[in-house]
């Protein structure tokens, strides 16, 4: 992969100078290559990445929590089907229901219906979860995804009836997809960004791990202590952090250079 990095707003007086990194893919490299490199998409065509803090879980590790039973059991009777994009009946009465569900849960007109078409249309949904209330039969809700082979499934847009909300339809629907994928041997389920407490949801399930700038990380509280600190007013880069590097590193620059993803050989 080519990287580009755009920078973005300085802090000279700290000495922080903060760059946005992209991944643009060469021949060759297919997006399970750059997922796993710690980016995501940034454009819908699959032709631009960006590298941020996400989590995924690793299905070899994955089985249903206490917790995660729980939410499939409050989800009984509403059957998951996987089904390729292609093959979805993309109705106009399925096109209402998301952008309702859109406007109430992003904002009115922050996904346009041109913006929702553009979306089922665009190389980054090879798939979709489809659920289905096994009793009344009618779709009541979907999840848009990203598959290659077995590599990855990225959990990308869900939308859902509304109505079901009390039966926590959305986490019923992560939850049925971790399960899903894990019992067809996938290898990883992305799940999108962390970048608030709110988002630790996605982190309930086992075999979760986070990426933290150079590696995947399975120590949650290493992605609860950097939520944490994005709280505070900073003068520092997290690794020049003595607290961090301390309490997750042994305090030294060198164990977390031997744990970086990355590298790069001068010609």
């Amino acid at each position: 992969m080519k990287l580009l990095f755009s920078e973005q707003n300085s802090d000279y007086e700290h000495y922080q100078f903060p760059y946005a990194i992209w991944a643009v893919p060469e021949p060759g490299e297919t997006p399970s290559d750059i997922f796993n490199a710690g980016f995501l998409p940034s454009s819908r065509n699959l032709d631009r990445f960006y590298l941020c803090r996400q989590v995924r879980v690793n299905l070899a590790k994955f089985k249903p929590s206490s917790e995660n039973r729980r939410i499939l059991r409050k989800g009984a009777g509403i059957e998951v089907k996987l089904v390729p994009r292609d093959k979805y009946n993309y109705t106009p009465a399925q096109r209402d229901l998301f952008k309702t569900y859109a406007d109430i849960k992003f904002g009115k007109d922050v996904m346009t219906f041109e913006r929702l078409d553009g979306l089922f249309g665009s190389p980054i949904i090879s798939h979709l979860l489809v659920f289905t209330d096994g009793e009344k039969g009618n779709e009541v809700g979907v999840a848009t995804l990203y598959v290659e082979g077995k590599e990855l499934a990225y959990y990308y847009y869900a939308f859902y009836d509304l109505n079901y909300y009390a039966r926590n339809l959305g986490m019923f629907m992560m939850t049925s997809a971790a399960t899903l994928f894990a019992e067809r041997s996938f290898k990883h389920l992305y799940l999108g960004t962390c970048y608030s407490r709110t988002a630790l949801y996605k982190t309930q399930f086992a075999g979760a791990e986070f990426f933290n700038g150079f590696r995947w990380s399975d120590d949650l509280d290493e992605l609860k202590f950097i939520i944490k600190r994005d709280k505070k007013e900073l003068c520092q880069h997290l690794l020049e952090t003595d607290e961090y590097r301390e309490e997750f590193y042994d305090g030294t620059l060198e164990k977390i250079c031997a744990a970086s993803e990355f590298r790069v050989k001068v010609k």
